[in-house]
């Protein structure tokens, strides 16, 4: 009899998920039953100047609205979260409720934190942060839980508003950092497919392709489990048939729930303990180094990584060839074709990584949380330099 799959699955501190209800009349009912009166939000800065999204929310809140803070950067550099932090401690907030894409609900996510250790200085971000050992595991700071709970309106489809770790960049060393605590997921989620009429196509599309990859990532990973292959393979259908729809119809509400879903299926895996491999860990530094969008880093990683990995995991990647129902095909030429269906950019040059940035990357790529936990081993920087001549 073979040896028995071990291992544990971790959950958050999420309580609810509402989904196809707009986020207006989500956030009043949810401010009504936790009882908030300082409903603090963190919103897109588009969505607050070119819609009426935010307005509305403000105005359903009522005099629970505490204010808005808008204007979060791209990979969440330390002082937008000081910002925001400092506006939500003169509102006096009880509740921080995040409106955007993943910058914004990462910084939504560090706000309490930061608020509960009256951290006042990006500088004194640094304990709170997590760190890699020598031999790659997650060294995770100890401080008290957070008071203050948050509430997620994602309107893109990255995933992080589904779980507990959140990132900021050190403008100093242009590392993206992890900052990660139980309390720190959201107490609940709203799913508004309405809201993300707005976001523009390539942020919708080339961060699907994100959630995406944490599927990919979760059926290639040789630490998975049944439950978690099961939520990727779902979350994997999902997308591959949500994506094409909502970008042929933009306002096919269905598609854009069925990604939305995707991409809770997708993130279910990482949240509980699936370590993710080389195109997140790559993903992290040619965001926070070199300005990548968050999406894009999938786009141009995910197939290459998977081509890397075949030698190695050729039987796990049968369930990706499954999924896109092309058994006889290679997965990382499935996953690199529907990618370019989209319209995405395929290459390290098509986002203008050159190679002379290379080598920096790979040496980033080894401090990086998930640097050595992909499939084929990736021990020294001359690994990474591999999979970014494929990408090139």
């Amino acid at each position: 009899m073979p040896e028995l799959n071990k291992g544990m699955v971790v959950l958050t501190s999420t309580e609810r998920v509402r989904f196809g209800e707009r986020a207006a009349q989500s956030l009043k009912a949810e401010a009504e039953m936790m009882d908030n009166k300082r409903v603090f939000l963190i919103a897109s800065d588009s969505l607050v100047k070119n819609t009426d999204e935010i307005a509305q929310i403000e105005a359903a809140l009522g005099e629970r609205h505490a204010g808005t803070f808008s204007g979060v950067q791209p990979h969440v550099p330390r002082t937008d979260v000081m910002a925001a932090t400092e506006q939500a401690r003169d509102a006096g907030a009880d509740l921080i409720v995040s409106v955007g894409g993943g910058s914004v609900t990462d910084c939504a996510k560090i706000v309490p934190v930061m608020l509960k250790h009256d951290i006042r200085n990006a500088d004194d971000m640094e304990p709170y942060h997590i760190t890699v050992d020598d031999a790659g595991a997650m060294v995770l700071p100890q401080f008290d839980a957070q008071d203050i709970r948050t509430i997620c309106v994602p309107t893109t489809l990255s995933g992080g508003e589904f779980n507990p770790l959140s990132g900021s960049t050190d403008p100093v060393s242009k590392h993206k950092q992890g900052y990660q605590e139980r309390v720190m997921a959201p107490v609940s989620l709203v799913l508004d497919p309405a809201m993300t009429v707005h976001t523009p196509e390539w942020l919708w599309l080339s961060t699907g392709v994100r959630a995406l990859d944490h599927a990919i990532e979760t059926l290639q990973s040789l630490h998975s489990n049944d439950f978690s292959d099961g939520q990727a393979m779902s979350a994997l259908k999902l997308l591959i048939e949500g994506l094409p729809r909502a970008k042929a119809d933009p306002g096919d509400l269905d598609a854009r729930m069925k990604c939305q879903m995707g991409v809770w299926q997708s993130m279910l895996p990482i949240i509980a303990g699936v370590p993710m491999g080389a195109s997140h860990a790559i993903g992290h530094v040619l965001g926070g180094l070199c300005d990548v969008p968050h999406g894009y880093t999938s786009c141009v990683m995910s197939p290459f990584v998977l081509r890397w990995n075949e030698s190695v995991n050729d039987h796990r990647q049968a369930t990706i060839r499954d999924a896109f129902g092309q058994p006889n095909t290679s997965a990382s030429e499935l996953v690199d074709n529907f990618i370019a269906s989209l319209g995405m950019p395929r290459s390290l040059s098509a986002v203008d990584v050159t190679e002379d940035r290379f080598q920096q990357v790979a040496e980033y790529t080894m401090d990086d949380i998930w640097g050595k936990t992909n499939p084929r081993p990736i021990s020294e920087p001359a690994d990474v330099m591999q999979i970014l001549e494929l990408a090139k």
